[in-house]
């Protein structure tokens, strides 16, 4: 869940390196540190954000060709200057950044202990430091044998980017269930969490995969594993221009990805939809197609958002398709003991593909024996490479910690999939699949016309951007949106906020409802609607607020609700797609008058690669 940017060329080292970490903030912002290498090891950190750094370092000597840098999500120490990333060794021989915990950290640290070494700082990555240290100087070894052997005593999940002060010409990484990348230039190279650092500079790249270690020297890549097996590294390009990654004249990240929606569903079903709208073609799924029809439940895993795209994934595969689903927390699923049957299909949904819990899960299922597919949006990551197969969504680069465009890729997705297998099995008319993938296609224009009201979304959020609380109410498909719209609200806002069934209000969350208590509901025409009516009536005899969204000339609602949104017409089925995004909008609008930083909520970080 951290940020790791290294350099290794002619070119100065410390500017690819801050640019690198400002693109990877996302990732983590609690503190910041680089270490440049020249004829010594300069090493600077503090507690704070990137720009806090940048100003720790304006009277510093920030010459060299070689460096590492490290903006961090606290795991193992509070964040302080102490605890600040790169981590040197005790006798200043090793200089180590790291994303990722080390499980066993405490059994190390005491039996470092035990032969003299002190600590200053209370993270894992410390004690790592000094064990390559200790094996390094006890065994008189090359830094590379110290890495790998330390490596193969290491529990744990590293990213890891490593220098020694006896061999400055080289920098080694390592990774194990924590993403690294590569960039390779002419005569130069770079390391980063994930390429968005490395798109100005190169746009090819190596993945590393886990137990891998690369000696890296500006003119020379040797790739082994720990076991000191030699590979050869594969270069792949890399799809990414560096306009994706910049906010292209808005306020936010957060708000340029929600006005990025129409595109990234338009990019994630084109070349997947037949030129005259009948058909929905899934090559990623070619192969286990057999799988799939012959699969008497699907398991859909995975986490936050990824986890309420899921839920939309239960009602879109049971309606469409009749197959039995369950949805499941991936933190929840490892650890549970889970009964896996050989025909169960497992879908695993991840926006980075690096989610540490999902590819945990991922390799349970896969041991049971289990078909294992994957949606993330990353091409190179690790679901990808671990799952059978699977669909990739095509949202472009995701920057803001509070997932948008990546929800509506990721049920674009699970649509498009529960229509193939609708057709194979015969499950619905012809005439219905041709009129869901129409209206499937149509999506990014009704989106377009919602993102046009976005005023009517500020003059609400005004009105309620003081509560403490506020409750989100949604039936069938619409429950799933009701547990994303509250996530949003928390997460950026932290306004305390609960999504539910509609129908589940009496059975608890009605005692909370009195004049302070907004109350959200997702109240478009479907099979419920008059249920849902009833629902809104119950919370205004209570004196609750409502906002309500509804369908374009709703009247019945539009009389009993303070607030009506209106969004276009849509199938139930497909109506998630644009019912979330004016929740988003009112979440974005509520955060920003509160003065929240929105695309760097506190004690969150984008990618969570750790447990």
């Amino acid at each position: 869940m951290c940020g790791i940017v290294g350099y290794i060329g002619d070119k100065n080292a410390y500017p690819i390196i801050i640019n690198g970490l400002k693109r990877l903030e996302y990732r983590g912002y609690d503190s910041a540190g680089i270490a440049i290498l020249d004829d010594t090891v300069k090493t600077y950190k503090c507690k704070g954000k990137v720009a806090d750094l940048e100003k720790f370092v304006a009277d510093k000597d920030i010459s060299g060709n070689i460096g590492m840098g490290h903006t961090r999500w606290a795991t193992h120490g509070e964040p302080n200057d102490e605890n600040a990333h790169p981590q040197v060794s005790q006798n200043g021989y090793f200089t180590v950044i790291h994303n990722g915990i080390i499980e066993n950290y405490s059994r190390l640290k005491k039996r470092l202990k035990d032969r003299g070494y002190k600590f200053v700082s209370e993270t894992d990555t410390e004690v790592l430091a000094n064990l390559i240290e200790y094996i390094y100087l006890k065994g008189k070894v090359t830094a590379e044998i110290a890495v790998r052997l330390a490596l193969t005593k290491v529990i744990g999940a590293y990213g890891l980017v490593i220098s020694c002060k006896d061999e400055k010409d080289k920098l080694i990484a390592a990774r194990k269930g924590s993403p690294l990348v590569i960039g390779v230039g002419k005569g130069e190279y770079f390391l980063a969490s994930d390429a968005t650092p490395i798109v100005e500079y190169t746009n090819s790249v190596i993945y590393l995969n886990d137990d891998d270690v690369a000696i890296l020297k500006k003119d020379e890549l040797i790739l082994k594993t720990v076991h000191n097996d030699r590979l050869t590294p594969k270069v792949q390009k890399v799809d990414l221009e560096i306009g994706e990654i910049d906010k292209n004249g808005f306020d936010h990240f957060m708000l340029k990805e929600i006005f990025e929606q129409p595109r990234a569903i338009n990019d994630t079903f084109r070349g997947r939809i037949s030129a005259d709208n009948t058909l929905v073609h899934l090559g990623g799924l070619f192969n286990v197609i057999p799988q799939l029809l012959a699969a008497k439940r699907i398991i859909i895993i995975g986490c936050g958002t990824s986890w309420h795209a899921g839920l939309v994934g239960e009602y879109l595969f049971e309606d469409l398709a009749r197959i039995p689903v369950e949805v499941e927390y991936a933190s929840e699923f490892r650890y549970r003991n889970p009964i896996i049957h050989k025909e169960d299909v497992i879908i695993a949904i991840s926006q980075s593909g690096e989610t540490a819990d999902t590819l945990a899960a991922i390799k349970l299922a896969k041991n049971a024996g289990a078909t294992v597919l994957g949606i993330c949006n990353v091409v190179g990551s690790s679901i990808p490479r671990y799952t059978d197969a699977g669909v990739y969504t095509h949202a472009g680069p995701e920057i803001g910690v509070a997932s948008t465009k990546a929800f509506t890729a990721q049920v674009t997705v699970l649509t498009m999939m529960a229509l193939v297998l609708a057709e194979k099995k015969n499950t619905i008319s012809d005439k219905e699949r041709k009129r869901l993938i129409k209206e499937l296609v149509n999506i990014p224009k009704t989106i377009d016309k919602i993102l046009k009201n976005s005023e009517e979304y500020k003059k609400i959020a005004e009105l309620y951007k003081d509560s403490e609380n506020f409750l989100y109410l949604g039936r069938g498909y619409f429950f799933p949106v009701a547990l994303e719209g509250a996530l949003k609200l928390k997460e950026i806002s932290y306004i305390h906020a609960e999504g539910y069934p509609a129908a589940e209000m009496k059975h608890g969350p009605i005692a909370l409802i009195d004049k302070n208590m907004p109350v959200v509901v997702i109240a478009t025409k479907d099979g419920s609607y008059e249920k849902i009516v009833s629902n809104i009536q119950e919370v205004k005899a209570r004196n609750g607020k409502v906002i309500a969204l509804v369908t374009e000339g709703d009247t019945i609602i539009k009389n009993l609700a303070d607030h009506v949104i209106e969004v276009p017409q849509n199938d139930a089925a497909l109506a998630p797609l644009a019912t979330v995004i004016p929740l988003q909008l009112l979440s974005y609008y509520i955060a920003v008058m509160r003065g929240c930083n929105v695309d760097q909520p506190r004690n969150l970080a984008k990618s969570v690669t750790v447990e």
